[in-house]
């Protein structure tokens, strides 16, 4: 893509949040339809963004927050992608597993808050417990989906050419799955930030759902809108990251776009 090209790209990208932030500012600095309470202008959630940044306020809760969630997501990349593959691959597992999977999966991790207090207790443990609980089901679910995705032929291939089971999963399998574990991260990712925001309100002292929470009691709204487009950035962010790692570990794999 060339330079025009890029350039035509980010601005389409861009669109939508510009004319959001001047309806915003309008709204609030031009014609003053919202109290300060129920909405600050862009200008004081600016003003307080720099505040929280540099007494180290919101370095503080971002730091607890991604270091909850990367032990959430790694805990549960570690279980659930071999718990995937054995369910996807074979039968009798998924037949002993399936009965008892899907009836924990609808459970909301929210649900298990209480429960997690009492077993785990007030602060991070069980922040993790229920942030994990909300990226497991996701990265099982896309590595189940992987597994069933191989294709037949190339399995029969790698058979009648001697292959072993070691080498079947090392260059069949796992190149189709993957792709699909990098889908699954993607969304656990942002199921994490949902769940651990809501689990960080009720169970911790400390991290952004914390920081949402005590400014909300306070009534300080621009500190609040701080916190939650905070979370939009690094949200944001880590999914640029997981795509482009993924692009760099399977090149091969460029999609379609109709238009």
């Amino acid at each position: 893509m060339n330079g025009a090209g890029r350039l035509g790209n980010f601005g389409w990208r861009i669109l939508l949040p510009v004319l959001l932030l001047a309806a915003w500012y309008f709204t609030t600095e031009t014609v003053t339809l919202f109290h300060p309470t129920i909405l600050p202008s862009p200008l004081a959630v600016l003003r307080m963004f720099w505040k929280l940044l540099w007494n180290g306020e919101l370095f503080a809760n971002i730091g607890a927050s991604l270091l909850r969630i990367f032990y959430a997501n790694l805990t549960a990349l570690v279980l659930g992608v071999p718990l995937g593959l054995a369910m996807g691959l074979y039968r009798p597992v998924e037949r002993l597993l399936d009965g008892l999977f899907s009836t924990f999966r609808p459970i909301p991790p929210l649900a298990w808050v209480p429960l997690s207090i009492l077993w785990l207790g007030i602060g991070t443990m069980s922040v993790v417990f229920i942030t994990f609980l909300a990226a497991f089901f996701a990265i099982v679910i896309n590595t189940i989906a992987g597994a069933r995705a191989v294709d037949r032929l190339h399995m029969r291939a790698a058979l009648s050419l001697g292959a072993s089971q070691r080498r079947i999963m090392t260059h069949v399998v796992l190149p189709t799955v993957v792709s699909y574990v990098f889908t699954g991260l993607r969304i656990a990712i942002g199921v994490s930030w949902m769940s651990i925001v809501a689990a960080e309100m009720i169970a911790a002292s400390s991290g952004l759902g914390y920081m949402i929470t005590y400014y909300r009691e306070v009534l300080r709204t621009d500190a609040i809108i701080v916190g939650m487009l905070t979370i939009g950035v690094i949200g944001l962010l880590m999914d640029l990251a997981t795509r482009r790692i993924e692009q760099w570990l399977m090149p091969w794999r460029v999609g379609f776009h109709l238009a």
